[in-house]
Parts: structure tokens; sequence; C-alpha cells
């Protein structure tokens, strides 16, 4: 029997009796703004809001739970940009071992300092997961700590493929199953469940365009390493995938499509703001391909995996401040005035007719570029819409203000 063989409807259904009380079932819910936005019904499988914060408990406590006890007096290793950490962290504590996580030195701080408060010793290393990933495997080697692989394992598999019993326990008429796809594990186990259950369920991944490994592994008919780019969705940002992984999504993975950064960002924000979701840019995958029209949604009802919420703060921030500029909901416009006393006033005053609301204001006198007379001021505004910013701009030209747009 060759190790796709292994990883079994039965197998997946043992690695869901033994999660009983380790994992929560995570809802599966439908949003009306998005249905409506889309036309099509979806529902959203929300493993944001497991243990972790994402799907990958799910692998690693199956794979730590067949530990013998020579293995766990050794303790357990694994690389990660965050997630694996986390799920490898506490389930190790749950087996009663130590974990010892290799991450990217640009590992997202909230993951990092997750991780160590589940009882991991963190060690930063390489740019990339693929760098932690070999340095985890050195170490491994060199004192026989038990290497837990992130996906290339078929008793991770096996865990993350319980993901398709829940959703397909809870809606039977799944007609498509959209999935986050790094390095293969969690497509590869809910594309084999899936299938065995009913055959005719269509599986579809989605990669960012900025690390599409298994895309064009897929494409090639060969693995096939990816560019190390750089990307909002560190979680699924595996530049190789497994030979296991890779073999299982050729058998069960009906196609792959990819999501550019700015698609990602516009699906963090719709979750957000319209479902009031906190998601990482690999959960956010599934929602950005269908709001692209990357994904055909004339095939019957939806089921997209949301599968993490683990996203750093700061970075959210961003994504939130460059949304609303992108949909027109906040601009930042420059103008030069002389400097006389009233100046600011009086253009703060339009703006407030224009019904804009200023979120911060600069005053500039220093700038090189201006004369004596002059001062620069610039505006972050509250604006409704693109219509809006263009309104404003035009009536603030007309009333002699020289306005421009700053980026």
């Amino acid at each position: 029997m060759t190790d796709i063989d292994s990883i079994t409807l039965e197998s997946v259904r043992q690695a869901a009796q033994a999660l009983q009380g380790v994992t929560v079932v995570t809802p599966l819910q439908e949003s009306v703004y998005i249905n409506d936005l889309l036309g099509a019904r979806v529902f959203f499988k929300l493993e944001n809001l497991q243990r972790t914060g994402s799907f990958k408990l799910r692998g690693a406590y199956n794979r730590l739970r067949q530990l013998t006890p020579e293995e766990l007096k050794r303790g357990v290793i694994a690389a990660s940009a965050g997630n694996h950490a986390q799920g490898v962290a506490l389930a190790a504590g749950l087996v009663g071992t130590t974990s010892r996580i290799y991450m990217p030195e640009g590992a997202s701080l909230t993951k990092i300092e997750a991780t160590r408060n589940y009882g991991a010793e963190i060690c930063l290393f390489g740019e990339t997961f693929d760098d932690a990933y070999q340095e985890a495997l050195r170490v491994s080697e060199a004192t026989g700590r038990i290497m837990v692989p992130a996906f290339n394992d078929p008793m991770i598999i096996a865990g993350q493929g319980t993901v398709a019993l829940e959703m397909l326990d809870e809606r039977p008429n799944l007609d498509v199953l959209v999935v986050p796809v790094g390095g293969g594990g969690l497509i590869g186990g809910i594309a084999m469940a899936a299938k065995a259950q009913n055959c005719r369920v269509k599986v579809i991944g989605v990669q960012t365009e900025s690390v599409p490994a298994m895309a064009q592994s897929r494409k090639a008919g060969r693995l096939v390493p990816a560019s190390n780019g750089r990307t909002i969705a560190d979680g699924i940002a595996v530049k190789t995938p497994g030979d296991l992984t890779y073999a299982l999504v050729e058998r069960y993975v009906d196609d792959i499509v990819t999501v550019s950064e700015q698609e990602i960002s516009r699906a963090i924000l719709i979750f957000l703001e319209r479902s009031k979701l906190v998601v990482e840019g690999a959960g956010a995958v599934g929602l950005a391909a269908m709001l692209a029209g990357k994904i055909p949604l004339g095939m019957g009802t939806v089921g997209v995996v949301v599968s993490g919420g683990n996203i750093d703060v700061t970075l959210l921030n961003r994504i939130i401040e460059k949304g609303l500029v992108e949909e027109g909901r906040q601009v930042h416009l420059k103008t030069t005035v002389g400097d006389r006393p009233g100046q600011l006033a009086k253009v703060l005053r339009r703006v407030a007719e224009l019904h804009a609301n200023v979120i911060r204001v600069e005053h500039e006198r220093w700038s090189p570029t201006l004369s004596p007379a002059e001062v620069a001021i610039q505006m972050v505004l509250e604006t409704r819409n693109r219509e809006h910013v263009q309104e404003i701009v035009e009536n603030l030209r007309i009333d002699g203000y020289n306005v421009s747009i700053q980026s």
C-alpha cells in the first residue's frame, strides 16, 4: 500500500473520533450580504474560530497522539510560518511532550507570541518557511526530536480531512468546496474525504499569485518550486509542496486558481466589515477568488474553508486603510494656500460643507518647494465613495485650491 492509499475515509473518521473534545466543530455560516454580492449561496467553514485560530490543530494532534512513550520523551520539532506552530505547540502540551518550533525571521509577531504562550521553544531562522523547515530537519536529525511535518504526512492530512466531514455532515448538498492551498495538506485531506463520500462534489483550490507552487506543479505535471514572493497570505506561502500532497491534489482536486494581493486584501476587509470576522490572508483567498470571478458560481451551493484568523493587527490596520482608500472611503489631499491667518480654517470649513470628515491635518511651512508666503495643507478625509472624493476635489478646485490626491 502506498502512502496516498493509506489516507482513506476511515483514517479521517478515526482522526475525527480522536479529535472529539480537543477541537471544536466550527460553524458553517452564510452571509446574506456576500450571497447577494456573488449571486450564489455560499457557506463559510470558520476555522478561524478553531482553537489556536486555525485548522492546524486537527492534523497536529492526530499526528502527536500516535507517538510512542519513547518518542514523547524525545520531544517534537516543527517548522511553520505560524499556524502549524501553534497547533503543534498546543498538541504537544495535550499529549505530554515538549516542542521546539522553527519559524521564518519575518513571521508574524502575533503568531510567534501565541506559539510561545502555548509552551513551545521558538527559534527564528531564514526568510521563508522552506528555510525554517530545512533547519528544523537538520536539528531533528542531530537531536532525535520527532519531526512533525506541516503537511506532507498521512496522519496530518487525515486530521485536516476532518474539516470535510463536518462540512458535509451539516450540509450534505454542497456541490463545490473551495479550499486554500499552501503545502496541500488541507486540500489533500478535504478532497479525498469529500470525494469518498460524494464523487460528484467539485474541489477547487486557491493560492496566492505570489507563491503559486501547487498551481505551477499541477500545470507542469511535476513538483515545481515557486519563487520567494512576498504575500500577506503567509499561511500558504510554501515554496515547495510535498510529494504526498501533490499526488492527492492530482488525484482528487478539480482545479486550482490564484488570486492577487489586492484581491486578498479586499476579501479580508469584507469579512471584517460585513461578517464581523477577523480572517488572515490565507483564510480569505477563497472569498477573494469568488469576488474576482475566478470560480464559476453556476455549479450549485458552495462551501468555502476559512482556514485561519491569526493576522497581525498592524498588518490588519494597513489592509483596512489601504482598502478604504481603494474604495474611495478615505482620501489624502494636499493643497497650497497663502500663509495668512484663517486660511486653514477656511479650507476645513469648506471640506465640512462638502460633508467629508477630517481624520488628520498637517500644516507645513518648511518644504523647500514652498515660497516664504505659502503653506502646504495635507488632509486625510473620511468620504462616502469614489464619487464623493471626485465631488470634493472638483469643488475645491472651483474654489481656487490647487488640490492633488496623494497616494
